[in-house]
């Protein structure tokens, strides 16, 4: 399949999420983050590829037409289960994960110039894949914007200083880096979230988003400019996809040449829209636009 013209590529991993509320019966949902965030760029209107792995069962079906769905182009080498995860909620609709995941994606060359790369979460900290992972990003991040997401699975990432040191590697191959407040309290415990952000600018990215949770989100850049929004109020169905719905909205309205204090704000948005509805459920263009439009209105940024 040709990959469209200006795209942005995300390479990571696909899962099969099996959600689990006590009182009902499990729901299997398309999942993994990077697969959310081309999913949620897709939404938007961005050409996005997922560079990824799927086996050839159900799974690996329902996710494939999941994405292709929404205009994803999946290139997809073959394993031989796709990976899964039992996603448990809380009363308060918060996700808790248990992972079933393998991540062996072999060496790739890519067909054509990306518009930019994301990578993320477990396919870019878990070896065997890792390596071809970061070995394709440093070909290509002089010709291509590289952003990144931890996305930290703690049952997943081992020993806390090893996991420290190949997050760390990431952010310094990155020009934008997003993670949650969470994510760095499991990395850096104890420490200001704003610390860490300088810590991480100072590694090389030029701009470091952290996402606060109800609290909102904030931004730093090398520059030395700092940016705070507001969350947008909503009721919480789960919170599953919502950090990649927010890395989704953020790569796609950067890549626009959007102000990084209404990047921010789409983030958010798009963040807020997920969360209200169950599964990694991001908006459309419209949707977002509307949402946004009302935020205006309601004279937030």
């Amino acid at each position: 399949m040709t990959s469209p013209a200006s795209h942005l590529l995300v390479i990571g991993e696909c899962v099969a999420d099996i959600v689990r509320t006590d009182g009902a019966p499990d729901r299997v949902h398309p999942g993994g983050s990077p697969a959310n965030v081309a999913y949620g760029l897709a939404r938007l209107g961005r050409p996005a590829v997922l560079l990824t792995e799927l086996g050839p069962d159900a799974d690996g079906r329902l996710i494939r037409r999941h994405l292709e769905s929404a205009g994803v182009v999946v290139r997809a080498a073959e394993v031989a289960r796709t990976p899964s995860a039992v996603v448990r909620l809380d009363g308060q609709g918060r996700a808790g994960y248990t992972f079933d995941i393998g991540w062996t994606l072999p060496p790739t060359e890519l067909p054509t110039a990306p518009a930019g790369i994301h990578l993320g979460s477990i396919g870019a900290v878990t070896e065997p894949g890792a390596a071809s992972v970061l070995a394709l990003v440093e070909r290509w991040r002089d010709r291509a914007p590289v952003s990144y997401d931890p996305n930290v699975r703690p049952a997943l990432m081992g020993d806390r200083a090893a996991a420290v040191r190949r997050v760390e590697r990431c952010v310094a191959l990155s020009g934008l880096v997003k993670a949650s407040d969470e994510d760095l309290a499991w990395l850096y415990p104890g420490e200001p979230v704003e610390a860490v952000a300088e810590r991480w600018l100072a590694l090389g990215p030029d701009t470091v988003a952290v996402t606060l949770g109800a609290e909102g989100a904030l931004a730093l850049t090398a520059a030395g400019r700092r940016e705070r929004v507001a969350a947008v109020p909503v009721a919480v169905a789960d919170t599953v996809g919502a950090g990649d719905s927010f890395m989704a909205a953020l790569l796609h309205a950067r890549a626009a040449g959007t102000d990084l204090a209404d990047c921010l704000a789409e983030a958010v948005t798009a963040a807020a829209l997920t969360v209200s509805r169950p599964g990694a459920n991001p908006p459309s263009a419209a949707e977002l636009a509307a949402a946004l439009a009302g935020r205006r209105a309601a004279g937030a940024r």
